[in-house]
């Protein structure tokens, strides 16, 4: 129950976060600039990228390698899973993503306010099953452990580049033509899958705790292929891709310290 808690917490971090960035709608009624949206979507795939490499696929192999088995057997088998669920809810989920004028997915007679959240909610699901899947890993030590810290280190890694992400969503909407308050509570929206799917994991770390190595990689595999599909390419599109490289090393950077000095 302490652990519940603490995950609760840990994405209801992120979520406010993502709301945080989202309130930016009912202070400016401009869009970011392209050079600042490009250096955010790239900070996001650099967390993304080290959260990946540094709170999943390492724990997954020490832990399969703790339960005797061969560590990078689930870190692989459960990767390869994640990418391919991604890719299945890229394909039959319709969705459209800031900035593109032609949605993805089938097609459907929706709005294309409708579409951009779902495009960011999306991306918000393996995000949340991150930071909860981090929080099960910790419950099965002491609070002191050194796996709690980094959960809290992922949280704070991810709540970072969530920010952005929030306001990333509002603004174009306020740009669309929608009520201010209505953008808000649109991009608020977008991140409540990270408490629901992040609260749903560790419900189930005490079912699934032999699995946890193949869920760990598995959550690496969905945000990497997030990171690879659309954050990076969003982040270089246009003449100047100096801001969404910068963007990506500063948010790698970020998250690396975050989880090896908090660690």
């Amino acid at each position: 129950m302490n652990m519940l808690l603490w995950a609760a917490a840990g994405t209801g971090f992120t979520f406010l976060m993502t709301s945080l960035g989202a309130a930016t709608v009912l202070l400016f009624r401009k869009q970011m600039s392209d050079q600042i949206q490009r250096a955010f979507l790239g900070f996001a795939a650099g967390v993304m990228i080290a959260a990946s490499v540094w709170s999943l696929l390492i724990p997954a192999i020490e832990q399969a390698e703790e339960q005797g088995k061969i560590g990078w057997i689930p870190a692989a088998g459960g990767f390869l899973l994640g990418v391919g669920f991604l890719m299945l809810l890229d394909l039959v989920l319709p969705h459209l993503h800031p900035g593109s004028a032609d949605p993805e997915g089938p097609p459907i007679a929706l709005k294309r306010s409708t579409l951009m959240v779902l495009a960011v909610t999306l991306h918000n699901i393996p995000e949340g099953m991150a930071v909860g899947l981090s929080f099960a890993l910790a419950a099965q030590g002491n609070p002191d452990s050194p796996a709690l810290t980094a959960a809290l280190a992922l949280a704070l890694g991810i709540g970072i580049q969530n920010f952005p992400e929030g306001a990333a969503v509002s603004l174009p909407l306020r740009q669309e033509g929608m009520d201010a308050r209505r953008a808000f509570l649109c991009g608020s929206l977008s991140g409540i899958v990270e408490p629901i799917f992040g609260i749903l994991t560790v419900l189930m770390a005490g079912i699934i705790l032999p699995v946890m190595p193949w869920l760990l990689a598995f959550a690496a595999g969905a945000m990497m292929y997030v990171v690879v599909e659309e954050l990076i390419p969003e982040a270089h599109l246009g003449e100047h891709s100096h801001p969404g490289t910068l963007g990506v090393m500063a948010g790698f950077l970020v998250m690396m310290v975050l989880d090896v000095a908090l660690g």
